[in-house]
């Protein structure tokens, strides 16, 4: 396609106001409309893009032949349905994670898109971080050795939500990136949560993704912590890997350090080795992780190519949040339970001394 990529952003929010920034300025693209259901919100984006037509009901935007892609910046809840009439209407799809709450809605919208022939794109942003960029490298090199497994922390005292827990508030970042850097799903999701604010939204939850070929990874995240950490840790047989986001410069580590096993160790001496080497802060290119990605949307509708975070890379996400909160409801209700035999005899014995 030669003409700019028309584009309207749906929700005017916290966030969505960043993604109408980041549109507005992207190669061969043009921002045609804004929409917010809040009139106040929707004068004050308005003022920034003049060029950008105003309007207060999303069926209006989808009703017009002149626009060729939305993005869909919306509670979670609303994307489902939203994602699924925008598709029908012709549109092409910038949702933002998550995709949608099931993976059955979000299979339906696979299906749709391939179906209809639209792009549909979730916005996981941190897949198109330079840094994760940076890891992705090295771990496909082998540079790192064999992976055995990887953390990742986000923590902050808030935002606290009411809608949804912890972890589909701020894990879909980190599985994202997990499924992206290990290449695949998990065999295993474990999940365990506490709720301290509120009943039944876990404001912790600390989570395992086990896969076939022996990785592991762990998801911690938090609104109720003292600190605000963003990271992200790969552990490789040969060398080792921090990406610290919260550092302004120098957000990738890697540290030439590890484990070997002796193949004829002394008598006496361990036949495991420690290795302490060097550390190398490689250069990150600053580009903004979100800039990266709504260029990259564009580029996918008007060169034809299939988007890195697509529909069925956010149907793997999905998936895993989909497990995760079946796990915690299903602690939920076993916490809550008497204990039974053995189990509440020593308990009471404990009790009564």
């Amino acid at each position: 396609m030669d003409a700019p990529l028309r584009l309207a952003v749906i929700g005017l929010g916290y966030w969505g106001k960043n993604v109408a920034r980041s549109f507005a300025a992207a190669a061969r693209a043009r921002l045609e409309v804004l929409c917010d259901a809040d009139p106040a919100r929707l004068a004050a984006q308005r003022k920034l893009y003049p060029q950008a037509r105003a309007v207060q009901h999303w069926h209006e935007v989808l009703a017009d032949p002149a626009i060729d892609a939305v993005a869909i910046v919306t509670p979670a809840p609303a994307h489902h349905a939203m994602v699924r009439e925008a598709l029908l209407a012709g549109k092409h799809v910038f949702v933002e994670k998550p995709l949608t709450l099931t993976s059955a809605h979000a299979e339906e919208l696979v299906e749709l898109a391939e179906h209809t022939g639209r792009k549909l794109m979730v916005g996981h942003v941190f897949e198109f971080h330079p840094a994760v960029e940076y890891m992705k490298e090295q771990i496909d090199s082998g540079l790192l050795g064999d992976i055995h497994y990887m953390y990742c922390q986000r923590l902050n005292l808030g935002i606290v939500r009411s809608e949804e827990n912890a972890f589909w508030s701020l894990a879909p970042h980190d599985v994202s990136m997990i499924l992206r850097l290990f290449g695949g799903e998990p065999c295993e999701v474990a999940a365990h949560g506490a709720a301290f604010l509120q009943p039944g939204i876990e404001d912790v939850v600390f989570s395992t993704l086990r896969f076939a070929d022996g990785r592991a990874a762990h998801i911690h995240v938090s609104w109720l912590d003292p600190h605000k950490e963003r990271r992200v840790v790969v552990v490789g047989s040969r060398r080792m890997l921090v990406f610290d986001d919260m550092q302004p410069a120098e957000k990738i580590r890697v540290f030439d350090k590890g484990v070997e096993a002796a193949a004829e160790p002394p008598i006496g001496m361990p036949a495991i080795n420690v290795r302490h080497g060097d550390i190398h802060i490689p250069h990150i290119s600053g580009a903004a992780p979100l800039d990266l990605e709504t260029q990259h949307f564009v580029d996918a509708v008007l060169d034809d190519f299939i988007p890195r975070s697509d529909g069925r890379s956010g149907l793997r996400v999905v998936r895993v949040l989909e497990e995760a909160a079946r796990q915690l409801e299903a602690a939920r209700g076993e916490c809550g339970r008497e204990p039974e035999g053995d189990v509440k005899e020593t308990r009471d014995h404990h009790v009564r001394r």
